[in-house]
């Protein structure tokens, strides 16, 4: 018989609507129980592209003998962490307070009836295996603590209770804000750097674009070291496997140290702000590599990803046929079967085929193992002729693969992590010169307005036609991003007065106005036992940090002190975090850095049509630091930008507090 999961909408909810578990979602009647019948809550968080909660899942959940002593020792939530990212933050900490190390997904945290959790662990087996206590014992365990030595037990929640109190941030006083915790994040990054292979860990090893963003901005300001540490990083990944070599699009992070074997979910919210790196990597240098990978991004966003009612689907499963990465490796075999010799013998060394497997030592992940100039020398052929075998090969490939048995997709549509791919394909768009991908910012935007925006207020979630959940500060931050990207990309009257619309919901609905600073959830929000305004840049930036930056860019365009001032509160609030540890939040590394150096404003006004040599001409040589608004005549404008409409395109460029004259040529601009 399904279980009360049967009739959510979550795809990762419904993957459990038939396990012999009795499964509340998180609410009002599960909790009301656990209280009622003093049973202690054994919460599961997780997500439909995780490949350890599938494990977890089929060891345990799907198994009637760990269901039942679940079902007769706890009251059961499953909870779907994309949907709910405030439970999964104050249980992600509540595990690290109580476990001493990091969390993860499947995430086992067993609660209180209060909701205030005593044990906490991620993956754990029916039977003892890893290392790790067999899931019936360690259940039985629990239960026999909660009733045979409560007294410890509450004593220890009212101490995790303080601790979780005791991360919120704390202003350090009437200090001025410093440059000192941007130098300081270069030279811990260069000390983290891995010269070898990139990036700044050991395996397993994430993108993280937010320091990639921090050193981007850093390089266009001319910082050498910043440069070489960020184009690297960017070419070592897009030449490994945790990017798709077929198909585009990144995996989620790579097992290994070099990039190669990927945890093969793709999620949205990672391949957004890659994208837009990769635009300015490409703009920066001018590397097909990384045109090419930008390209790969958006091919497979569209083709995979765009749900046909608007906006962007939330992730791809790392599994399928039953095996994690089924769906992306080869056997030599099916490779030589698929293609003529010609292709094999450009593809073979250019992919890697011709090593020894790099997959669990039978099968090949693609990776660009050699330069197709180096591979084209040693056939002794032209670098022309090797490039057309090697389309002609991976279209093959291509078609081939497309016959598997697909990972499943979780269609939900997330407002915040359509607003992080929107800023990539507006930006994208603008400094590559594509407006097609403009146009699909756009279209994702009226998407956004049209389902997920009531009456002031955003909602987090859209499936099966109904837009759900009171939305998150990530939400709104990563949205207001978007619309000045999009903006920048191609003014549309509607999308200032949203942004507008957007920052004045943030004030009102988020920031602490005394303290500083943003709470993760609104302030008539469910209450929890913790209400955290999050710094850190974890796989997502730092809702702080995005709100902070964007803010302050509206408020410099529009002249608003209203959002200024906010930002500023906000970074004293989290001085001291970037003094201390400043590589944790880069993003609140960006927004203080146009702190103290407001951001360089170019605006065009004049004949539409006029303007179009112009930004073309701009497209690749602005700067992180600079923000450019074409607004054609007719264009509806707020008073801050309106007056006499040019006849010739002209360009208004202001630097902090001053402007400079106005200028007719695009040359005269350039310079």
């Amino acid at each position: 018989m399904p279980n009360r999961l049967a009739t959510e909408s979550s795809p990762y909810l419904l993957q459990h609507a038939d396990n012999p578990v009795d499964w509340y979602p998180w609410g009002a009647e599960a909790l009301e129980r656990a209280r009622r019948e003093d049973k202690p809550i054994l919460l599961s968080i997780g997500y439909s592209a995780c490949h350890w909660c599938h494990v977890m899942a089929h060891d345990c959940f799907e198994d009637a003998e760990v269901a039942a002593v679940m079902n007769r020792l706890f009251v059961n939530i499953k909870v779907d962490r994309e949907e709910r990212p405030d439970l999964d933050q104050i249980y992600q900490a509540a595990h690290q307070l109580l476990a001493g190390r990091g969390g993860g997904w499947p995430l086992t945290v067993f609660l209180a009836p209060d909701q205030t959790p005593f044990f906490a662990g991620t993956y754990f087996p029916k039977t003892p295996r890893y290392n790790l206590p067999g899931f019936i014992d360690l259940m039985q365990n629990v239960a026999r603590a909660w009733h045979e030595r409560r007294g410890e037990v509450l004593a220890q929640n009212a101490a995790l209770r303080d601790a979780l109190a005791a991360q919120q941030p704390v202003a350090a006083g009437d200090v001025a804000l410093s440059e000192a915790p941007l130098a300081q994040a270069v030279r811990d990054l260069a000390q983290a750097f891995d010269p070898v292979w990139g990036g700044f860990s050991r395996a397993p090893k994430f993108p993280r674009p937010g320091e990639l963003f921090f050193l981007m901005r850093r390089a266009q300001a001319g910082d050498a070291e910043a440069r070489e540490m960020v184009l690297f990083t960017l070419t070592t990944m897009a030449s490994g496997g945790v990017v798709d070599q077929l198909g585009g699009g990144f995996c989620r992070y790579s097992v290994d140290a070099q990039w190669a074997i990927p945890h093969f979910e793709k999620m949205l919210y990672d391949n957004g702000p890659l994208l837009q790196l990769y635009a300015d990597a490409w703009a920066m240098r001018g590397d097909d590599l990384f045109r090419q990978t930008a390209e790969g991004i958006v091919a497979w966003l569209l083709r995979e990803m765009r749900a046909p009612g608007g906006g962007f689907y939330a992730a791809l499963d790392a599994d399928s046929a039953g095996h994690e990465g089924r769906f992306y490796v080869w056997t030599r075999e099916e490779v030589r079967a698929l293609l003529d010799a010609d292709e094999y013998a450009v593809a073979a060394p250019v992919y890697g085929f011709d090593a020894p497997p790099n997959f669990e030592g039978a099968y090949w992940n693609p990776i660009l193992a050699k330069p197709l100039a180096e591979v084209a020398a040693a056939l002794g052929i032209p670098e022309n002729a090797a490039a057309q075998r090697l389309a002609s090969a991976r279209a093959k490939l291509f078609a081939a693969r497309a016959t598997r048995e697909r990972p499943g997709c979780d269609d939900k549509r997330l407002t915040g992590w359509n607003a992080l791919m929107i800023a990539g394909l507006a930006h994208a768009g603008r400094v590559m010169q594509r407006p097609d991908w403009v146009a699909e910012a756009h279209a994702a935007l009226d998407f956004l307005r049209a389902s997920l925006w009531r009456d002031g207020r955003l909602l987090a979630s859209y499936q099966h036609g109904e837009a759900r959940l009171n939305a998150y500060l990530d939400d709104y931050a990563f949205l207001l991003d978007a619309l000045l990207e999009s903006l920048q990309a191609g003014y549309r009257a509607q999308d200032l007065a949203w942004a507008t619309e957007l920052a004045d919901a943030l004030l009102a609905h988020f920031e602490d106005a005394q303290a500083g600073g943003f709470f993760f959830t609104s302030h008539d929000h469910e209450t929890l036992i913790s209400r955290p305004k999050p710094g850190h840049d974890n796989a997502t930036p730092s809702g702080n940090g995005v709100a902070a930056f964007a803010l302050q860019r509206l408020g410099h365009l529009l002249g608003e002190t209203r959002y200024l001032d906010a930002a500023q509160r906000c970074l004293r609030l989290f001085q001291p975090l970037l003094a201390d540890y400043p590589i944790a939040s880069p993003t609140l590394l960006a927004a203080l850095d146009e702190a103290l150096a407001p951001p360089r404003i170019i605006l065009l006004r004049g004949p539409h049509d006029a303007m179009a040599a112009w930004t073309a001409a701009l497209a690749s040589r602005l700067t992180a630091r600079d923000l450019l608004f074409a607004l054609p005549n007719g264009s509806a404008l707020p008073a801050a930008l309106a007056g006499p409409e040019p006849e010739r395109v002209t360009a208004w460029v202001c630097e902090g507090t001053a402007c400079r004259p106005p200028v007719e040529t695009w040359q005269a601009l350039l310079a």
